[in-house]
């Protein structure tokens, strides 16, 4: 009788509340994506564009990429002394693809200094440059701490967007790969399989991008997620104070570029006049993050370094954790992961035509019937 009961068909009846979820499911998939798929297509195709970030910069100013990567000391201590009463809070290192001192500032300015002299190459701000407003749109809507809430919503909003697209994509078994078919007409058929096909098959890329992009935003309760998963964060003892000492840059340079053998220094904070130490960032071999995530602090005379954290010797979840935003903007992997996360940047916008272009076409369609 067991065996009987097993074996029977499963009532009609029962099938009717998946049919329901399905069909509230498709409704809501349909509805948030074309209302809200317009935000996160601006998202999306800004953010495109700032995985090219200092290319762009190089072509709209080509008189930046003309200087060289030294490190003077003398440039380094007349722009800090120059840019302090002006807001400046850190200056980077010039590299290689970007030969410049860059200064930034309190306010939101990034000033671009020579590296032989110090003179001003280059004033960025949101109003004046297209970038940094393009930046400013991606990651706080143009609206400031609200905005960047609110795009971390939206993000939570995205994942289930696409997790529900997917769930209502499953196929039966061994239906998958006709399941990924892309159809050319009837138009219906056509915009349906572009938006299903394209969305499952670089799901992977916009669940890594909304991902790391939401793990930005709550970066704290992020950080804390993995590090108390896979490993936390090695606690430092605080570098001991320092009586105020001019800083002598000469020294200060050469002791905190000693402290690790293998790293490049990235990034000076800007000391107060009455500190005792100078804090820099460091870039390991084998780390992702663009600067680094290493730290260095130096007493201002530049005798010991007081204290160096490299960020490769930390535990599995703080060097995840580190690896959130050169996951984002596609540096963690070569050129590879950089143009796939500027087409995964494409996607949203994709996703959104086909999807208004499958619902007009079944609409008209209906209305014809």
């Amino acid at each position: 009788m067991a065996r009987v009961i097993a074996d029977a068909p499963v009532p009609a009846a029962a099938a009717v509340p998946r049919r329901r979820v399905r069909a509230v499911l498709a409704w809501l998939h349909l509805w948030v994506g074309l209302t809200v798929g317009v935000v996160f297509s601006v998202i999306g195709l800004s953010g495109s564009a700032l995985v090219f970030h200092e290319e762009l910069l190089r072509w709209q100013h080509p008189h930046l990429a003309a200087g060289d990567t030294r490190v003077d000391a003398r440039v380094v201590d007349a722009i800090v002394e120059r840019g302090r009463e002006d807001g400046l809070r850190s200056l980077q290192f010039p590299s290689e693809s970007m030969p410049t001192w860059i200064g930034f500032h309190a306010d939101g300015r990034r000033v671009h200094y020579a590296t032989d002299d110090g003179r001003v190459l280059l004033v960025r701000d949101t109003g004046s440059d297209a970038l940094l407003w393009l930046h400013d749109l991606h990651t706080h809507l143009l609206a400031g701490e609200t905005g960047e809430q609110v795009n971390g919503v939206l993000g939570f909003v995205c994942l289930g967007l696409v997790l529900v697209g997917l769930y209502l994509w499953w196929p039966a078994r061994g239906r998958m790969l006709a399941q990924l078919r892309v159809y050319r007409g009837p138009p219906i058929r056509r915009w349906l399989t572009w938006h299903r096909s394209s969305g499952v098959l670089l799901l992977p890329l916009l669940v890594l991008s909304i991902l790391t992009g939401v793990g930005m935003i709550y970066h704290e309760a992020a950080r804390a997620l993995l590090t108390g998963a896979f490993g936390g964060e090695a606690v430092l003892p605080a570098a001991p104070e320092r009586p105020a000492a001019p800083v002598q840059w000469d020294r200060v340079l050469r002791t905190a570029d000693s402290a690790f053998g293998d790293a490049r220094l990235t990034r000076v904070s800007v000391p107060a006049d009455d500190a005792g130490t100078v804090g820099f960032r460091a870039k390991q071999a084998g780390e992702w993050h663009p600067n680094g995530r290493s730290t260095i602090t130096v007493d201002a005379a530049g005798l010991q370094v007081l204290q160096a954290s490299a960020a490769t010797a930390e535990p599995a979840g703080g060097r995840a954790a580190n690896a959130i935003y050169p996951l984002h903007i596609g540096v963690a992997g070569g050129a590879v992961l950089r143009w796939l996360t500027f087409l995964a940047g494409l996607m949203p916008a994709f996703l959104l035509v086909t999807g208004f272009l499958y619902w007009h076409r079944r609409r008209q369609a209906r209305r014809r019937a």
